[in-house]
């Protein structure tokens, strides 16, 4: 399966900074696993434990879930939310809660977005960053106060946005000159800003230009620079800063010293990347068996999920993770209670199982604060 472009990113998971062409390819939308608020985006909230296609149409680009809320993208440049929305995260002016999608606003030009646990953030074609949501503890709308809104509202005046990221409570976004930048919660050091204090504003970490992708975890960062290298940051109580230890850092640190790393996700207090060899590698928390080694077992360096070379995009949800191979296929291990896994029960498993017998799939949501999966095919 080849690889396709959603604006700047990758649908299989990956990042190129430098293109963007014009996507070829349309996907249906899937939803499985906690619906209990209609995140799931069927007009029920009936918890489904396999994939469930949202609509009829393929008309889809990319999604991403927060606690109990989704987000996506059509290929029409449209914006989309459904689920919960007690504090307005679903960007629609008012907090009704919805089981079925519903545009955000009239624009066409949204590029792409992540949601945090009662927030977003989004890009639009023209580089301006967008976020809604919760804001009133730590400022992670990023708007220079502490007060939430139910509509997206524009971070500063500039338009050379490229990437963000949401986590429990914080935001990473980098630029299109490869500088990183960071705002929310920081009790953790997840800010990456060498410090323990919260900014509702944008503060750049470092000087460096040559960040090329950004995970958040719920309290961690991890990203990969040009170079193919990795780094982390924030909480690492379980180890998921793969550095091999369990304490806290809160200024980029590298995980290791090699230079293969292509792919990276975070879950709630784990961590998965994939190589340039299409080798997949988990570290932090297993309680759940979500590491995918066949045990529940914690580490705190990288470990090699299984012996594959064949793993194409990775992505965690709370303490679940689904990962597609270069066939197609699509594969779950972990916490199973409310059927994210999609393997039709809600038995946890501590080692991959295919999901169905499709060879279609092709994009993973973002979203590390969910027990509700979701996944595109085409």
């Amino acid at each position: 399966m080849s690889e396709r472009y959603v604006g700047a990113w990758l649908t299989d998971g990956g990042f190129n900074p430098l293109t963007a062409p014009t996507p070829s390819y349309t996907y249906n939308l899937y939803a499985w696993g906690d619906n209990s608020q209609g995140q799931s985006g069927l007009g029920n909230t009936t918890t489904y434990s396999s994939p469930k296609q949202v609509g009829f149409l393929a008309n889809w680009l990319s999604v991403s879930s927060g606690m109990y809320f989704t987000m996506a993208i059509k290929t029409d440049g449209t914006l989309w939310t459904c689920g919960y929305n007690t504090v307005g995260q679903l960007g629609l002016g008012n907090t009704t809660n919805y089981s079925s999608p519903k545009q955000v606003g009239a624009l066409t030009n949204w590029l792409n977005g992540s949601c945090g646990t009662n927030y977003c953030a989004a890009i639009k074609t023209d580089n301006t960053l967008w976020t809604w949501g919760g804001n009133t503890t730590f400022g992670q709308l990023g708007l220079g106060n502490r007060t939430s809104y139910s509509s997206p509202k524009q971070v500063g005046l500039l338009t050379n946005w490229l990437i963000v990221s949401c986590g429990q409570y914080h935001t990473m976004s980098i630029k299109t000159n490869g500088t990183l930048w960071a705002w929310g919660r920081s009790d953790s050091g997840q800010l990456g800003l060498n410090n323990g204090t919260y900014y509702s504003s944008p503060k750049q970490v470092g000087s460096l230009t040559n960040w090329a992708n950004i995970v958040c975890g719920t309290g961690c960062s991890i990203a990969i620079k040009t170079d193919g290298t990795l780094w982390g940051w924030g909480i690492n109580t379980s180890g998921q800063l793969g550095i091999g230890t369990y304490t806290n850092i809160s200024s980029p640190q590298q995980i290791g010293a090699l230079a293969t790393w292509s792919k990276i996700a975070t879950a709630s207090v784990s961590t998965f990347a994939i190589k340039t060899n299409g080798s997949l590698w988990g570290w932090g928390s297993s309680n759940y068996g979500q590491l995918g080694i066949n045990n529940t077992t914690n580490y705190s360096s990288p470990k090699q999920i299984g012996s594959l070379t064949t793993w194409n995009t990775v992505t965690g949800l709370r303490y679940s993770t689904l990962a597609i191979k270069t066939d197609g296929t699509l594969w779950s291990w972990g916490q199973n209670s409310t059927g994210q896994l999609g393997i039709g029960n809600t038995t946890a498993y501590s080692s991959p199982k295919q999901v169905g017998l499709l060879t279609t799939w092709a994009v993973l949501p973002k979203g590390t604060q969910t027990t509700s999966a979701f996944g595109l095919a085409y």
